[in-house]
């Protein structure tokens, strides 16, 4: 459930996350905020407790006023041709928004992203994590089987 004020920039791989792929966008990432209407760069602890976790209430550059405070997002379907996310936008740990958004893997593209660029940009991040995880298990799982 990250934050959809969170601009992920790059994923952390510095051993600093206990489970990084339990993390709402399957890794621990570094960013900036853009709360305020500008990027910033918070800090080390906001970065880990609050922009990748969600639900920031005490985040002090929260909106009072907001759609959502945080997003999480699952694999609902995988095939050599397209993945397809679900997606849940929450307020309060409650579900506003729904949905789902699929990526076509030939062409590189999706086929139906977010209209909000904040959901889109985290749909994007929580993407290359997973595929960053699948490719790895396809080179360990093709390494055994040469064996």
């Amino acid at each position: 459930m990250a934050c959809p004020y969170f601009v992920p920039r790059e994923i952390v791989n510095d051993g600093s996350w206990l489970h990084p792929s339990r993390l709402p966008l399957g890794a621990g990432w570094n960013g900036r905020c853009c709360a305020s209407g500008q990027e910033t760069t918070p800090s080390d602890f906001v970065l880990h407790e609050l922009c990748n976790l969600g639900n920031a209430a005490a985040c002090p550059h929260l909106p009072r006023e907001r759609d959502w405070d945080a997003v999480r997002f699952s694999v609902a379907h995988t095939s050599s041709d397209q993945i397809t996310l679900w997606y849940v936008c929450e307020l309060a740990h409650a579900p506003i928004e729904h949905g789902k958004l699929s990526f076509d893997c030939a062409e590189g593209r999706w086929l139906n992203p977010h209209a909000d660029a904040r959901v889109q940009r985290l749909a994007v991040c929580y993407l290359e994590t997973y595929r960053s995880r699948q490719s790895v298990g396809q080179r360990v799982g093709d390494g055994v089987a040469a064996s």
